[in-house]
């Protein structure tokens, strides 16, 4: 096995790259790198990793060395695995945003002492996604969207306080609020790419307040049954919404999932 880890030296003390057999492909080690970030990275194994470069000392990477990692993105029914771990990804993120939103809504209207933490870790949520974007789009753009997103749950927490304190002005002030944050989600999103149709992701995000409203007000009026029922349907539009943020950066950046 071809070892490309270190940078050899031939006879005369030049330095010269040795190179990645076949099956492998080489990456130039950054400042900050560890073998279990490349691991995850890359969709291999630290031991794999290990395995192919043979010499290689796991707590002691130098920048600007090459290592030999397994291409693990082959396609599977024309879906490379890059494209598929953000499908998953990006559904997981989903999946956690209308799960702990409805354990916040819950905490809210049964006066759960859990209220504080459960509300700390719904706000973790657009950290998540923004990292999932960051790749892409850089630090800016990535953190203006968690921003975007981090007003949208503060806003739906409010509301819900607001209504089961019975303030119906408030409530409605903080509704066309929360829509007015929705648009300029759909129109932030269609700005940093094309394929995420502003109409699209306006009537997306539309939908996801409204099913979130009548989840919360089935809840405060203990209208179980419905609020279960309702919840059901949030899960799959949010799975909707998940797939539609993949789709749309796969079409933006095919390169990225050859």
């Amino acid at each position: 096995m071809v070892n490309s880890y270190f940078i050899l030296k031939n006879t005369q003390g030049v330095e010269k790259m040795s190179l990645c057999p076949v099956g492998t492909f080489s990456y130039t080690i950054q400042s900050g790198d560890t073998l279990w970030l490349l691991a995850q990275r890359y969709g291999t194994t630290v031991d794999a990793i290990i395995g192919d470069n043979p010499g290689i000392v796991p707590n002691q990477l130098v920048a600007g060395h090459v290592v030999c990692i397994k291409n693990t993105n082959a396609k599977t029914n024309g879906i490379s695995k890059a494209e598929d771990d953000l499908k998953s990804n990006m559904r997981m993120v989903w999946e956690q945003h209308v799960a702990w939103t409805r354990m916040t809504i819950i905490s809210i209207a049964e006066n759960l002492k859990d209220l504080e933490p459960t509300t700390k870790r719904l706000l973790r949520n657009p950290t998540d996604m923004a990292a999932l974007l960051k790749p892409y789009y850089g630090e800016e753009k990535a953190s203006k969207f968690e921003s975007l997103m981090r007003e949208h749950l503060v806003i739906a927490a409010q509301l819900v306080k607001a209504a089961k304190a019975g303030n119906s002005k408030l409530a409605a002030d903080l509704e066309k609020k929360w829509y007015a944050n929705a648009d300029e989600i759909a129109a932030y999103l269609n700005s940093i790419n094309p394929y995420w149709s502003e109409e699209m992701f306006k009537k997306m995000l539309h939908e996801h307040l409204a099913l979130t409203k009548a989840e919360a007000v089935a809840r405060l009026n203990k209208n179980y049954t419905t609020d279960i029922a309702t919840y059901d349907k949030i899960e799959l539009q949010a799975l909707e919404m998940a797939d539609a943020f993949t789709e749309g950066i796969v079409k933006q950046f095919p390169n990225r999932f050859l």
